[in-house]
């Protein structure tokens, strides 16, 4: 019973990441300035949380503040990026792009932790790429699709590279306490954008930013978190390939913005790629080995 209400928390933490994507496009703002609303109210969100529950917030050493910090000034240009993807195409190309990471993450781990690239990286790496190609409809930066899908490859770089920097700290501390450094960092590193841009207020856009900050960021990572103390990661992996097919589904329902052939067929190939990264024999022994 307890397995199931875990299982049920990860298909509903990975439904909020999928539909995360929307706001990108609800919201009337920059990507930075919706971004910095994410990370701050966030932030807030996972203090509260942690006082509420007793945990301790305080870290081991000073180092671990300031490398945690670091790792936040990447999750605040990961994020930007994506929304960024989002913002100058649709929602399906940049959740698709963004889906590459996997695919980063396989070949840059061995160059982290000096482990050998096999042959088979690289081709699932050429494949992914493949199904970015039919996503892209022209290879020209004056297109809108084509700048989409380059942010949207360069959030999902970031992204890998941030999922490997932490695997050193998921071990030695919760996952919501790295999610705060990381979101507090990452909102003082924006803060300046406030005097660079000068959003004018809007009353919609501020009050879709609290509830991407408490419900899509700070509540949904705190079910996916709680959710894998008996739920495998293989398993979560295998749900976490649902998360762009929800946002393209949302994106379709609310905001009409049906893929086309192109984009659906490379989107399959995309996820096919990446899931098998994650989940192939090739990635079970490099588990293995750590």
């Amino acid at each position: 019973m307890v397995k199931s209400s875990h299982l049920l928390q990860i298909h509903l933490a990975i439904l909020l990441f999928g539909l995360a994507g929307l706001f990108g496009k609800l919201v009337l703002w920059p990507s930075a300035i919706i971004v910095l609303g994410r990370v701050f109210f966030a932030s807030i969100s996972l203090w509260g949380l942690a006082r509420m529950m007793g945990w301790e917030l305080r870290l081991q050493s000073r180092r671990d503040y300031w490398l945690l910090a670091l790792l936040g000034v990447l999750l605040a240009l990961h994020w930007v990026t994506f929304f960024q993807a989002i913002q100058v195409s649709t929602v399906a190309i940049g959740l698709l792009t963004f889906s590459t990471f996997p695919i980063f993450t396989t070949l840059l781990e061995p160059l982290f932790f000096r482990e050998r690239l096999s042959g088979t990286d690289l081709l699932l790496a050429l494949i992914t790429f493949l199904g970015v190609a039919l996503v892209v409809p022209r290879f020209e930066l004056d297109n809108a699709l084509t700048r989409g899908a380059l942010w949207g490859i360069a959030s999902g770089a970031t992204f890998a590279v941030l999922s490997i920097l932490n695997r050193k700290y998921v071990q030695r501390y919760k996952g919501l306490v790295i999610a705060f450094y990381q979101d507090l960092s990452a909102t003082l590193v924006l803060l300046p954008v406030l005097w660079w841009i000068r959003p004018a207020f809007e009353w919609r856009s501020f009050l879709l930013l609290i509830l991407l900050g408490v419900v899509f960021t700070a509540l949904s990572h705190t079910m996916f978190i709680n959710g894998m103390r008996t739920v495998k990661a293989r398993t979560a992996s295998i749900i976490g390939s649902l998360e762009p097919v929800y946002g393209i589904i949302a994106a379709a329902l609310i905001l009409q913005e049906i893929p086309g052939g192109r984009v659906l067929i490379g989107g399959i190939i995309i996820l096919g790629a990446t899931t098998y990264a994650t989940l192939g024999p090739g990635n079970k022994e490099r588990k293995e080995k750590q």
